[in-house]
């Protein structure tokens, strides 16, 4: 299973110098940790802080890899309330395809 140092160096490397976003986005999986993906800076960054963001997505560590390891469906998770997103929901969604990378 995957750490969240791993999993971190992992969205690094899909989101490259330059992912597109354009914006800030934050993975919050509560006491577990956090993601932040600068997309407005340039190049972009990706690190653990705790910064304010265009979008939040809350989801749940297991949750979370479960949805990257393409066993939970993101629409499903939502629905269900597994996964909750704060702010630019259009950013939320555009971020899916480098979590897959």
């Amino acid at each position: 299973m995957a750490d969240l140092a791993q999993v971190t160096d992992r969205i690094r490397q899909a989101v490259g110098d330059n992912s597109g976003l354009g914006k800030t986005v934050k993975l919050d999986f509560g006491g577990d940790g956090k993601i932040y993906i600068d997309g407005a800076s340039s190049p972009n960054s990706v690190t653990n802080e705790d910064k304010p963001a265009d979008a939040v997505v809350q989801i749940s560590w297991d949750d979370f890899l479960a949805l990257s390891q393409g066993q939970l469906d993101p629409m499903m998770a939502f629905m269900q309330g597994k996964m909750k997103i704060q702010g630019d929901m259009m950013l939320a969604q555009r971020l899916a395809p480098l979590l897959k990378k």
